[in-house]
């Protein structure tokens, strides 16, 4: 488990904010790295958490999918029916993968992407490296399973790539189920 990160132990209170969606350009945008210690960071990385929370079905936001090209998401896999390892609420800065393994395609869907799901292809088994927001700490986050692939999903999205840029094929991409 991460030390907990939460935007109250900043006393900073998130806002919900406006989810953008493609083909919107900050979708496609490599983004910049941050200063984990910027107030607007600070304030970013509460509102992410923010919106996470009351989007349903919602387990990761990153900083481009609310319109900010910066190196940021939050995640929270908690009660995940698919979940193995989990590490609660959190936001990363400046995230690397640094080691992956054991590929395999699965179902994915975006909040920025709201028509359509896909198969993609992605470790099952990851190291990933950050910044935790308010602090200069380095975290290192080794994770499995569903974990695993949101956060392989919302490095992507700050690098500037959406899951429709990594499933095998128009053959790949599906409606969207709506269940009532």
């Amino acid at each position: 488990m991460i030390t907990d990160w939460s935007p109250a132990r900043l006393d900073v209170a998130g806002n919900v904010v406006e989810v953008v969606r493609a083909p919107h350009p900050v979708l496609a945008t490599e983004s910049a790295l941050v200063d984990p210690l910027d107030p607007e960071m600070i304030q970013l990385a509460a509102d992410l958490v923010a919106t996470m929370r009351v989007s349903p079905g919602c387990v990761g936001l990153a900083a481009p999918q609310v319109g900010v090209a910066a190196q940021m998401f939050s995640l929270d896999v908690t009660g995940h029916p698919k979940t193995r390892t989990c590490h609660g609420v959190f936001v990363l800065c400046n995230a690397v993968v640094v080691e992956a393994s054991r590929n395999e395609k699965a179902r994915e869907g975006c909040m920025s992407v709201p028509d359509f799901t896909g198969d993609v292809k992605r470790a099952t088994r990851l190291t990933v490296t950050g910044v935790l927001p308010g602090t200069s700490d380095q975290v290192t986050i080794t994770t499995d399973a569903f974990e695993a692939r949101a956060l392989q999903h919302e490095i992507d999205h700050c690098n500037g790539k959406l899951f429709l840029d990594r499933v095998a094929g128009a053959h790949a991409v599906y409606p969207r189920k709506v269940y009532q």
